[in-house]
């Protein structure tokens, strides 16, 4: 990615292609490239039983981004990436309803634009389904 600046798309392109890396050092060369650009960007693992864990999943997604300096500590912040990993996961909780699933939740911020996606195969014993939610949010500049 060039160093441009990154509008509300850009930020939600980057963050799927981060959340459908295939492994861990296609994840990092990606995110490599997106600091590199001046976007910051992070992933990070998550699993289980969908309907019973959102709240992992959105305490993941707010360390996570906290850990990585996409975020700072304060209710606005954290407000806006909960925000996104509940409207990303809103958009995957019909079909992972009472299954288990793995996958990554990714995470991109640009300037005021911040993106959460969650990418995951969910499923019982070899017969997997896959899904993606993908929620948006306005930070505003540190």
């Amino acid at each position: 990615m060039d160093r441009r600046k990154y509008d509300s798309v850009d930020v939600a392109r980057a963050v799927v292609r981060l959340a459908v890396t295939s492994s861990r050092e296609s994840e990092e060369k990606y995110v490599a490239s997106l600091v590199e650009a001046g976007v910051k960007a992070v992933a990070v693992d998550i699993g289980g039983d969908i309907t019973t864990s959102i709240h992992t999943v959105i305490e993941r997604a707010i360390i996570a981004s906290r850990k990585a300096g996409l975020t700072k500590e304060n209710h606005v912040q954290d407000g806006a990436i909960a925000g996104a990993a509940r409207e990303a996961v809103a958009q995957i909780a019909t079909k992972a309803i009472g299954l288990n699933g793995g996958g990554k939740i990714a995470i991109v911020r640009s300037g005021e634009h911040l993106s959460v996606c969650i990418f995951m195969s969910i499923g019982l014993l070899h017969l997997n389904d896959v899904v993606i939610g993908l929620g948006h949010r306005s930070v505003p500049l540190d």
